[in-house]
């Protein structure tokens, strides 16, 4: 049995990128003939795509996580690995992305309309795309970069010029039945509809869809009933139409009564999408009130006393009959009209274009800051220092040398001379913490020493790896100093 999902929470990693490859062109008779280590290749993305033949989101109620492939690394010969495919994953049309806090991220209308969920890793360079003046035969290559990893809420949200409204049983399902040619269930019980059903209406030429959301009650604006759940699938009509049902037995409830109470419900429910498409709040929409079941008589009297004071209310009333179609050309003609004319008023935006602002040259691309859980500490926060980190091997000390020198040419070491940094400072920049110390002057060569060493970290004086760390330990307090004695 086929299921309606419209709010989902997925999972989207984008693949990582592939690691550089150190490598050294090796011939006969030429020893040591230069770097020719390729590239990594970039990882796959995550990509929602609207499809028309997609209606539901219940593919991913089911298989909520969907990852990207990975970049293939790089190879010698100077051979760049594959970069990885990207995740198609199809979505239906009025699909809205939310992140885990409730902004709005993208808003998906239209066939073809795209959304780039999680964006793939970048690869590392090789050692022959890092060959420079300074570094002739690099003995180290870049890590690939890990791809994004993002939860995010699709909510699909109908995509109707015209939403009927009504208390559940009042014959909204049979109404779109017998307007178009979608085939909801129908039965003489109430919320009966379950889903929003969908339908295509022409008259005179004119095409518009309408949408029966399921029945009402009051307190649906705060999640009683199926009402909060379904009244999103309200937000993108055109026209909204009171379906009221004359011929109901119920004590205590009449069509003045019901309207009242679902205008009460469709004003306090506050549309999501109105700042983006300015549609405004639904108790502004256009409405119309359909008298149902007239062919019943005690029904047909009851709509003879209420519509004067409908009238009154500025409202077209209409008197139809779902079960022997009287009065059904009528409205099909009025709101097919209704439809034109909102459409004319309020025209679709243009498609927004990507546009692309580079940062201006002065503008400051990483930020320090004293760091609040050890004295004298310091925190780098930007996205290149941090994505350097990431691409660093710190087991090849050559490598450390090169992420040194980009750091420098940056401008960190200078931003933490001029905070009062002292040698041997902690540094935390993403998840690596080191003690700093000031590098050699820019612009030096680097002396040529053995593959992966690097000769200004091979100094007798400098503390070693485990040192430090047993240091920065004992200075959060993990460890005491006798054990440290030990």
């Amino acid at each position: 049995m086929s299921r309606f999902v419209d709010r989902v929470t997925i999972h989207v990693a984008a693949g990582n990128g592939g690691h550089g490859c150190s490598s050294v062109h090796r011939e006969k008779f030429k020893p040591l003939g230069g770097p020719d280590g390729g590239n990594g290749g970039n990882g796959g993305s995550v990509r929602l795509v609207v499809d028309p033949q997609v209606h539901t989101l219940l593919d991913f109620h089911f298989r909520p996580h969907a990852k990207a492939s990975n970049g293939r690394p790089g190879m010698g010969d100077n051979r760049d690995g594959a970069t990885g495919d990207d995740l198609v994953l199809a979505v239906p049309d009025g699909t809205v992305v939310l992140d885990g806090n409730g902004t709005i991220l993208a808003d998906l209308v239209g066939e073809g309309t795209t959304f780039e969920a999680a964006q793939g890793g970048r690869g590392g360079l090789g050692n022959a795309s890092l060959a420079s003046k300074a570094r002739k035969a690099p003995g180290f290559a870049l890590l690939g970069e890990e791809g994004q990893h993002r939860d995010l809420v699709l909510e699909l949200k109908s995509v109707a010029d015209v939403g009927l409204v009504g208390f559940p049983s009042a014959g909204k399902s049979s109404l779109v039945s017998v307007l178009s040619a979608a085939k909801p269930k129908i039965a003489d019980y109430p919320f009966t509809t379950l889903a929003p059903n969908l339908g295509v209406v022409q008259s005179a030429g004119d095409v518009f869809t309408i949408a029966d959301v399921p029945g009402l009650i009051p307190g649906a604006s705060t999640g009683r009933g199926l009402g909060l759940e379904f009244l999103r699938h309200l937000e993108r009509c055109a026209v909204l139409a009171h379906v009221v049902d004359c011929a109901t037995l119920e004590p205590g409830r009449d069509p003045i009564s019901d309207i009242d109470a679902l205008e009460a419900e469709l004003a306090a429910y506050r549309p999501a999408l109105d700042a983006d498409h300015g549609l405004g709040d639904l108790a502004e929409r256009p409405r119309v009130v359909i008298l149902n079941k007239i062919d019943v008589p005690d029904a047909a009297e009851l709509a003879d006393l209420v519509e004067p004071e409908l009238v009154q209310r500025g409202w077209p009333v209409f008197r139809i009959s779902a079960v022997t179609h009287q009065g059904l050309r009528e409205l099909t003609n009025a709101l097919a009209r209704m439809v034109a004319d909102y459409r004319e008023a309020h025209p679709k935006p243009a498609a927004r274009r990507t546009v692309i602002r580079p940062k201006a040259i002065d503008e400051a691309q990483f930020s320090v800051e004293p760091d609040p859980s050890i004295p004298g500490g310091f925190i780098v926060r930007g996205t290149r220092p941090e994505r350097w980190i990431a691409q660093t091997q710190f087991d090849n000390d050559e490598a450390v040398g090169y992420l040194a020198d980009r750091l420098n040419r940056l401008g960190v070491e200078d931003e933490l001379t001029r905070l009062g940094a002292e040698p041997g400072a902690s540094v935390t920049i993403g998840d690596m913490t080191f003690d700093w110390e000031p590098s050699t002057p820019m612009g030096e060569d680097v002396p040529i020493t053995g593959r992966g060493t690097d000769v200004r970290l091979d100094r007798s004086e400098r503390i070693g790896a485990a040192e430090r760390k047993q240091a920065r330990r004992l200075r959060r307090g993990l460890v005491d100093d006798d054990d440290s004695d030990e």
